[in-house]
């Protein structure tokens, strides 16, 4: 069943993406090459709790850590280790914070130095799919107009929609109905209403969707070992159009101010 949310509690949600898309500016600022998953993992876990929320990811479903970090060809679910990042990698940083009860989920895919001309497609391309799909989150549609706007535009260029991970409703629980998956038909799945709250998140492969799950029971990576990308956002219905409620402004601010790769 979905929950719809009131306007006084999508201000709640808005606090808590903000803390996530403030974390997400911090890991901006950090991520060069030799710095650790694993160093990362513990800022972003004192960042988070010093500005009043909870590291969201950390035991949920028994996950180990607070933040997910997937690098390269790691599509989601990548768990922070002590290999130092390497000048050309990509690394998908997805973040999830509970504050007033309410939980805030968004992410990132940030190049580590310069990285080469056709992963900076992929980037900008999935990033470019996160924005499609959100413009579509409109009264009186349907999340099959929204998975499909995704899909045309990553398959359009040739890339991989990964099948088996989708988007998702947020609100008191880190994942609520409905499902958003990043493909589809127009005119198909639930109906768009006002106070609908989802996750949108395109994952996005450079090469076929098909993935594999490793060993560790989270880390999911593309079947030919190419790069994949993700980008996440927090976005509600209100007066029947999207209204972002997370932000990569830090994000974009922090890469700047370092003259690093922006998508």
């Amino acid at each position: 069943m979905i929950k719809y949310k009131t306007p006084e509690e999508i201000e709640i949600m808005r606090e808590s993406a903000l803390i996530v898309s403030k974390t997400l500016g911090v890991m901006a600022e950090k991520i060069e090459p030799g710095v650790t998953p694993l160093e990362l993992d513990k800022i972003a876990d004192e960042f988070i709790r010093d500005h009043g929320g909870v590291p969201a990811f950390l035991g949920l479903y028994d996950y180990p850590k607070s933040i997910i970090t997937s690098v390269n060809e790691q599509v989601v679910h990548g768990i922070p280790t002590d290999r130092p990042l390497q000048e050309g990698d990509i690394v998908g940083v997805d973040i999830g914070v509970l504050k007033n009860e309410y939980y805030g989920d968004h992410a990132y895919t940030f190049a580590v130095g310069e990285i080469s001309d056709d992963v900076k497609q992929l980037l900008r391309v999935t990033k470019e799919c996160l924005d499609k799909g959100i413009e579509q989150l409109v009264s009186g549609n349907r999340i099959g107009d929204l998975s499909y706007a995704i899909q045309q535009h990553a398959e359009r260029h040739g890339y991989g929609v990964v099948r088996e991970l989708v988007g998702h409703g947020l609100g008191k629980k880190m994942h609520e109905s409905p499902e958003v998956p990043n493909f589809g038909k127009r005119g198909r799945g639930p109906k768009i209403q006002e106070g609908l709250v989802v996750a949108i998140e395109p994952m996005i492969n450079m090469g076929t969707r098909r993935v594999i799950q490793l060993n560790d029971g989270w880390t999911i990576v593309t079947a030919d070992k190419k790069p994949s990308a993700h980008f996440e956002h927090d976005v509600a219905v209100v007066n029947g159009q999207p209204e972002v409620l997370s932000t990569f402004q830090y994000v974009e601010e922090a890469l700047a101010k370092k003259n690093a790769v922006i998508v």
